[in-house]
């Protein structure tokens, strides 16, 4: 009897196999514009989903529902010459941060209810940035934004496609309309992205960019197709300043150019942007390249040398994001294993030269001096601002510490799962 209860080792192996891909695809992320490629009539939606970033934003968040609309309804809002910014917005209106599908929209308590949107996310909403949903007679549904006229010109058509409590693509008959969002949005070209970082804690980033006109012009060539910005907060920038006015005249521009990536990226989609970031400087005939991580709600940038923090947003209105940073970001090919951590070998060092002095004095004189020379560089670092201590790579170390008891946990469990199977 004992032996029919028992799990065969195939079982136990199988059951186990079936726990770590259970735990793997629940992190999964959804894409947005791979669900809508599968269905030609919202072509034009997905495009636009994309070209106005709106796609990356959706494809970091979970727990939403997109409003979709078909090319007919798309060619009535493309055709009447409405900026790239104002299409956003309206967009944005049709992604809601709840889930909705087509079983709860006939749920709805009282039969009606206001969903938030990523438009009222943008802070420049207002209260307008809610949709109306409610049952209508008949089984039908109506959507409305709250600031029309309390009419629900759109109506529920299909469900396109559902991920229970992930997200939800509803097919609704017409565009929402919303004064609001429809309203003329002003140009990024507009911005004077140096007085915008001087008056939000970037003011010496800011001023040094504006000293540099192949830099500033490098900036300004890419604010109407895309721009984000890096500012140190004036803390890490003034500390680094004696460094920088070393560098030679490329060096600075390339510096400068560092902090600039000629793509829109809000906080949001670079929390699901994980990988190495072209910047400005790399059209300039180096990689000059940094990795983007993040670890939930936390961003960072890393080169070999540094690891700043995103720490505010100054500035999101796409092309343009303004991002302050904790840190100066240092390019490896300028700080090539020069990491401004100080480190304390090098303090004892001039001391045990100096042992040998009576024995070998012409040696210990050419060793002295080259010693001096390394010396004077942790001496250099201690301007650098004060969060360039070892503690970073402490910090570093913890991280993927935890990220590998993390795994490791998960592998010892799913092990003693299979380990339990096989001793019953």
């Amino acid at each position: 009897m004992q032996n029919l209860l028992r799990p065969s080792p195939m079982a136990a192996f199988t059951a186990a196999l079936l726990f770590i891909s259970t735990i793997f695809t629940t992190s999964n992320a959804h894409n947005i514009t791979d669900i809508l490629s599968k269905h030609p009539e919202f072509s034009s939606f997905n495009h636009y989903l994309t070209l106005t970033h709106l796609a990356l934003e959706i494809n970091s968040k979970n727990t939403l529902t997109v409003l979709a609309v078909d090319n007919a309804a798309m060619h009535d809002l493309t055709s009447k010459n409405t900026s790239i910014l104002t299409i956003k917005n309206i967009l944005s209106l049709h992604v809601l941060v709840d889930y909705y599908d087509a079983k709860k929209l006939h749920q709805i308590a009282k039969g009606t209810s206001l969903a938030a949107t990523l438009y009222q996310s943008t802070g420049t909403a207002g209260t307008s940035g809610f949709v109306n949903i409610t049952d209508l007679h008949g089984g039908k549904v109506g959507f409305g934004a709250q600031n029309g006229d309390g009419t629900l010109p759109a109506t529920y058509v299909k469900s396109v496609e559902e991920i229970p409590y992930n997200i939800s693509v509803l097919q609704i008959s017409q565009i929402l309309p919303s004064a609001s969002a429809e309203a003329p949005t002003s140009q990024p070209s507009e911005h004077n992205i140096t007085d915008i970082m001087s008056k939000h804690g970037c003011k010496i980033f800011a001023e040094t960019l504006a000293s540099s006109r192949d830099a500033l012009t490098t900036f300004s060539q890419n604010l109407n197709s895309g721009l984000t910005v890096f500012c140190p907060a004036d803390e890490a920038f003034k500390a680094f300043l004696p460094k920088f006015k070393n560098l030679t005249a490329s060096g600075k521009i390339d510096l400068l150019e560092f902090h600039g990536v000629p793509v829109y990226y809000s906080k949001a989609m670079l929390r699901s942007s994980n990988g190495v970031m072209t910047t400005l400087a790399t059209d300039r005939g180096s990689s000059y390249h940094f990795n983007v991580q993040n670890d939930g709600e936390e961003v960072t940038l890393k080169t070999k040398a540094v690891t700043a923090k995103i720490i505010d947003t100054i500035l999101d209105e796409d092309p343009v994001a303004i991002l302050t940073i904790s840190k100066v970001l240092l390019p490896d090919e300028l700080f090539k294993g020069k990491a401004l951590s100080p480190s304390p070998a090098p303090a004892p060092e001039p001391a045990a030269a100096d042992a040998p002095a009576a024995d070998s004095p012409q040696p210990h004189k050419k060793k002295g001096k080259k010693k001096k020379k390394t010396a004077d560089a942790p001496a250099e670092d201690d301007s650098d601002s004060p969060a360039d201590s070892p503690d970073d790579s402490a910090d570093d170390s913890a991280d993927d510490s935890n990220g590998a008891v993390r795994f490791n946990g998960i592998f010892v469990m799913v092990l003693s799962l299979g380990l339990g199977f096989l001793m019953l």
